[in-house]
This record gives structure tokens, sequence and C-alpha cells, in this order.
């Protein structure tokens, strides 16, 4: 029987979140607020606004960077 380690597919996708707000994309990114904003201002980053709050997709920021998303 094999046990699922931590870096199985199926536990990196779980742990993935979906949306991340702006103070954690800088975060994850390395980026500054304003690097980030102009970013989206210029539609390299996608953003969905749920009222007043401003969510990145986890895929934009990975699809930006260039990272393989599986």
């Amino acid at each position: 029987m094999r046990v699922k380690s931590i870096t199985d597919d199926t536990i990196e996708t779980a742990a993935r979140p979906i949306t991340v707000r702006i103070r954690e994309a800088c975060r994850l990114t390395g980026m500054g607020r304003s690097k980030l904003y102009m970013l989206i201002a210029e539609g390299h980053i996608e953003v969905v606004k749920v009222g007043s709050m401003t969510l990145i997709p986890f895929r934009s920021l990975e699809k930006f960077l260039g990272v393989d998303a599986r």
C-alpha cells in the first residue's frame, strides 16, 4: 500500500488557495504593492473584485511567474 506524501499532486492542489488578497500576493511573490498594482493595471495579472475586496486568482500569479501549475 502506497502512502501519499506531501509532494503528491492531489495534496499540493488541495493546499493551493483559489485566490489570494493583495497583501498575500505581495508576500508570495516578493513584489511590492505598487509593482503588483502596476502589473494588474497593465493586464498582466487578473483580479476579481468582491465589493471593495481585491482578490487575485492563484493561477494568474502562477501564469505570470511562469510556474508550472500542473
